[in-house]
């Protein structure tokens, strides 16, 4: 067990090991592994035990200063999300190439590990994004506000809240709102959108709408709004409407990406008449350029359980008659085949689930169905490897992964994976 370690602790000097999954590197100290943030494989630090315990076999730590640093060090894109501040920006301090290179060492590693597959893997950067030095790219954020009125984030792994003055990792939209210069009421939580595509952006404070010219609710305002989004693909336009404060991808440029990254991974199939199911669908971005991929004749059969995405859905597919939307949990949907006709078979079966993954039960009422390849989003390395087993052992093997920095300046990383039926 570890406990929470006093600020004036003494520093320990550590050599700096390799990268693990989680946004920190391994070093030992006497013997016990202490995962530590803030640095680079090959580094000398002084850090400060942020957890720790004597009997425990595991530590945690910052870096506080930099004995010898990497060649892949760099001034901080993000200060305030440094050592002893708040979540959101762990790899600020490293070049856009480290930072993708440190993903692709997970990514391989979690794939080694976990799914026997050993091979390299490259992560690639979204467009635009080496123009703008890995920042100004989030189309979402979400604050909290502080006992005097300041928006702000939690501290890393803590209830804390720090106050902002900015945060770079937004869009410019996001920015030109300025609020981190008002005050706001006390404990409330503060969510900005910026649509891509032309809707101006949108402010939720606890869920309302807000008047930023009147710095008030607005009048007469729902709970929640919507917003619309413009998703450029293949030579066409896709538009979506979604929740404001329901999930959407937040890179600027990613629903593009990946619905280009879905397709390209069904390329080699006939399409033409197909029956795709669509798991963990959420507002539909995949839904509509699938339906379009599988013409009049083929179907898409989506399944999701929130319902507030389902409603989503049904408004953004209303004029797509090939596309069956089916409202519920994905196991219960999958263990009950003959409540829909259209789950006996598939030809083809997208997922993007959430962090956990899939997981043994989903991914066998995948293989029971046989469709002929599986494309997985992920957006955990590790849930990822551990499904591509459970694949394995359901006659599937893997085929093909393209890895996507959708999160620059943390240690998140997108993952699409091909997986073909081979007996």
């Amino acid at each position: 067990m570890t406990d929470e370690v006093p600020s004036d602790a003494p520093l320990l000097e550590l050599e700096i090991g390799p990268v693990a999954h989680g946004g920190h590197c391994v070093a030992r100290h006497d013997g016990r592994v202490v995962f530590v943030r803030h640095t680079a494989p090959g580094e000398r630090v002084l850090a400060r035990l942020t957890q720790a315990g004597a009997e425990a076999s595991l530590w945690r730590a910052d870096a506080v200063e930099i004995l010898e640093p990497s060649p892949d060090r760099v001034p901080s894109a993000w200060p305030a999300a440094g050592p002893g501040g708040v979540g959101g920006g762990e790899l600020a301090h490293l070049a856009l190439g480290a930072q993708r290179r440190w993903k692709e060492f997970v990514v391989a590693e979690q794939l080694r590990r976990l799914a026997h597959d050993d091979r390299a893997v490259d992560v690639h950067g979204l467009p635009g994004e080496d123009e703008r030095g890995g920042l100004r790219w989030r189309t979402r954020i979400d604050l909290v506000v502080d006992d005097d009125g300041r928006a702000g984030m939690r501290g890393y792994r803590s209830h804390r809240i720090q106050a902002l003055d900015s945060m770079p990792l937004a869009v410019e939209a996001i920015g030109d709102l300025e609020l981190f210069d008002r005050r706001w009421p006390v404990g409330a939580r503060i969510e900005a959108i910026a649509p891509v595509g032309g809707d101006l952006p949108v402010v939720l404070v606890d869920g309302v709408l807000w008047d930023l010219a009147r710095h008030r609710a607005a009048t007469g305002a729902q709970v929640r709004t919507a917003v619309h989004e413009l998703v450029p693909a293949r030579g066409q336009q896709y538009r979506y409407r979604v929740t404001a404060d329901g999930f959407w991808q937040v890179h600027r440029a990613a629903p593009t990406t990946l619905v280009e990254a879905v397709l390209d991974g069904l390329e080699g199939l006939d399409l033409d008449g197909a029956t795709v199911v669509d798991l963990y669908s959420g507002a539909g971005l995949f839904s509509a350029p699938l339906a379009d991929a599988v013409g009049p004749t083929g179907q898409v059969v989506a399944v999701e359980g929130d319902e507030r995405a389902v409603h989503d859905a049904r408004r953004n597919a209303h004029l797509r008659r090939n596309v069956t939307l089916l409202h519920g949990d994905v196991s219960r949907v999958l263990a009950d085949p003959d409540a829909d006709a259209s789950l006996v078979h598939a030809d083809a079966i997208v997922l993007d689930p959430p962090r956990t993954g899939a997981g043994r039960a989903i991914v066998g009422q995948i293989g029971a169905l046989r469709p002929d390849r599986v494309v997985y989003v992920a957006c955990d390395p590790a849930a990822l490897a551990r499904d591509v087993s459970y694949f394995a052992e359901a006659g599937y093997g893997l085929t093909g992964i393209r890895a996507f920095d959708l999160f620059p300046m943390t240690h998140h990383v997108e993952c699409v994976a091909v997986l073909d039926r081979s007996e």
